[in-house]
């Protein structure tokens, strides 16, 4: 296997000032996430290849939904010479600011495949409803569903 020094000396440099360096607890890095509204609630999925489920936290507060992940090195003992290592490492983490329209209190949580997938319900109060009027014509009182 041959090494290309200037494509280790690039990746180390990448590493250090860019955008893989490891995340910390105070500079966690963002992970990639889609979302999309699927009837009466909204699903939000996070990326975390790699991740053991119970390294990963789930926090609702005051309408802020805050998921934090975090990849340790594995330990491969002292006899094991790492050859490529390109897998971020670290802290991993979002913020999603809830409006008063979602029901924060009923949030669904699935991991599998490396794949965080969080369901929001849509509150009651935030679905279309229908409102009855009342009508009054010539004394008469006469309830109308609209």
């Amino acid at each position: 296997m041959r090494t290309d020094p200037f494509r280790e000396f690039d990746r180390l440099a990448q590493q250090f000032f860019g955008s893989q360096a490891p995340g910390t607890w105070s500079r966690p890095t963002p992970m990639p996430m889609d979302a999309y509204r699927h009837g009466d609630e909204y699903v939000v999925s996070f990326d975390l290849p790699g991740i053991s489920p119970d390294a990963i936290e789930l926090d609702v507060e005051r309408n802020v939904l805050t998921v934090k992940a975090e990849r340790r090195p594995l330990e491969l003992g002292d006899d094991v010479e790492v050859q490529v290592a390109e897998r971020p490492l670290g802290a991993f983490s979002r913020q999603l600011f809830l409006g008063d329209t979602l029901d924060a209190d009923n949030i669904q949580a699935n991991y599998e495949a490396g794949v965080l997938t969080l369901k929001i319900p849509v509150a009651e109060q935030a679905k279309p409803r229908k409102i009855s009027i009342t009508a009054t014509d010539s004394g008469d009182r006469k309830e109308i569903n609209a």
